[in-house]
């Protein structure tokens, strides 16, 4: 067995441990059956990682970063934020559609943790991932098109994921993907009329900051 620093194994695990959980499901992905996966030992999963809570949270936090990933590419800086917030949406779904297995293992992993009080930080974790992930897409819809929203950012970034979630759900259902990208895209719409110049912003007004500076700006200048 090669041996590989504990960061690369761990990598390694997790792509396996999903990797039996997307095609044979949650209850699958036993230890055992994710060793195996791996071509590893029992012991280096146990190495690796403390528990399978853990990681089942770290399978969790893959699933996040694969869907953000791809939506980031390429945002049309100084683009209107309505071109901006589509052209995000459409990579997105566009990363969720191809990836029924993992989608569904993400609703696996949120059920079977409320089901199992030992579980339940998976959920917890899982969430908060996706809400912070959706913060920073929303960060950087804010630099690429010059704006702010009228509620605060968390609150939209709550509302982006439970919108994400309902058509993913519906589309695991019913398989339409293409209802549910239009779906999207009208939320899309929705949202663009959530964003205001910068400067008009409620985070900007609070600290009473200039036109076209951001309050995360002005605390990184004076921490």
């Amino acid at each position: 067995m090669n041996r590989l620093p504990v960061a690369e194994r761990r990598e390694q695990l997790i792509e396996a441990a999903l990797t039996v959980a997307s095609r044979d499901g949650i209850d699958a992905a036993t230890v055992r059956a994710i060793a195996a996966e791996a071509g590893v030992s029992l012991g280096v999963v146990h190495y690796c990682f403390q528990d399978k809570d853990e990681l089942l949270r770290s399978m969790a936090h893959a699933i996040t970063a694969q869907n953000l990933a791809r939506s980031l590419d390429d945002l049309p800086e100084g683009a209107d934020v309505t071109v901006i917030v589509s052209a995000v949406l459409d990579a997105l779904w566009d990363t969720i559609a191809s990836a029924r297995g993992p989608q569904l293992l993400s609703y696996e992993l949120t059920t079977s943790s409320l089901r199992h009080a030992e579980l339940n930080q998976v959920a917890i974790e899982q969430y908060r991932g996706q809400w912070s992930a959706a913060e920073q897409v929303l960060e950087l819809v804010e630099k690429a098109a010059h704006v702010g929203w009228t509620v605060p950012r968390a609150h939209v970034a709550r509302a982006v994921v439970a919108v994400v979630d309902g058509f993913s759900l519906a589309w695991l259902v019913d398989g339409d993907s293409e209802a549910a990208r239009r779906g999207l895209q009208g939320f899309g719409q929705y949202l663009a009329t959530m964003a205001v110049p910068v400067e008009l912003a409620p985070e900007a007004l609070d600290h009473g900051l200039p036109p076209g500076t951001s309050a995360r700006a002005d605390q990184q200048t004076t921490a």
